[in-house]
């Protein structure tokens, strides 16, 4: 990965308190993980950016070697990885993710 990539792809995790790295779009996701992505952050009703992928190679290439994880999408809140789709699943699941994102909805 670019030094450039790197800084942007830092600049936009830095920049939302949550970030969504996924295919598509939040209101028009590609695949069937960032679908689910969205909708348990949608279904958590706590605001947050997603930035796609398949408009950028770079990002998409670029975020796997930012988080070190090989998947897409990836959640990061307030600057820190959080996981994938399955991740976030099972941290819906057990409260987890509610309690992660609740500062970020109450400010």
């Amino acid at each position: 990965m670019t030094d450039d990539t790197n800084a942007r792809i830092d600049a936009l995790v830095m920049a939302n308190p949550v970030l969504l790295f996924m295919k598509g779009t939040p209101l028009f996701p590609q695949c069937g993980f960032s679908s689910r992505a969205v909708a348990i952050l949608n279904h958590l009703d706590v605001p947050f950016e997603g930035v796609d992928v398949l408009q950028d190679q770079g990002i998409r290439q670029g975020i796997k070697a930012y988080s070190d994880w090989p998947t897409i999408p990836q959640l990061y809140v307030k600057g820190e990885f959080v996981g994938g789709s399955d991740i976030m699943m099972e941290m819906y699941e057990s409260g987890e993710l509610a309690e992660l994102v609740q500062e970020v909805k109450s400010a």
